[in-house]
């Protein structure tokens, strides 16, 4: 396999761009995300596919739980400083109005459009990442509107 033509190729499948959230006690994540898919109507389920490495797993492990928050077109600068590193910066989410989700207490982003609330189901390892199956078990819409892609914002996740 030529591994330029499989990269181009897995940069064409289309994503939104989502803020996940967790808390757990006084421990706060955020991160931007685009692998995370509606995997069944009835439960009402997602998949989220989390770094195996990232400080945000480590929540949402301990939580069980996380929101997933839904930006709006234009936000490319919210979804790029929540999608910066836990380790170089631990407070990002310092700058973005939340309050905490009335379910989870997982962090809903006064930004976003519209957000879901989820109760970890089941965790199994997918190469690099964490593959999270998750009930949702709260959700509501700040506002109509239209959702950010990783197309709009001109960000590369795959390959």
């Amino acid at each position: 396999m030529d591994p330029a033509v499989k990269k181009a190729a897995l940069r064409l499948f289309t994503y939104g761009l989502y803020a996940v959230t967790a808390r757990h006690g006084d421990e706060l994540s955020a991160m931007t995300v685009n692998w995370i898919v509606q995997s069944s109507f009835d439960p009402p389920l997602v998949a989220l596919a989390v770094e195996h490495d990232s400080h945000s797993r480590q929540v949402i492990e301990a939580a069980g739980a996380f929101a997933v928050n839904i930006y709006e077109s234009g936000q490319r600068e919210l979804a790029g400083s929540l999608g910066r590193t836990f380790a170089k910066h631990p407070d990002k989410i310092t700058g973005a109005a939340w309050t905490p989700g009335p379910a989870t207490g997982s962090p809903i982003l006064a930004a976003a459009l519209a957000w879901v609330e989820c109760r970890v189901q089941s965790a199994t390892p997918s190469g690099d990442h964490v593959l999270f199956i998750a009930e949702v078990i709260e959700a509501g819409q700040h506002r109509p509107g239209a959702p950010l892609t990783i197309a709009e914002a001109g960000f590369k996740y795959s390959g």
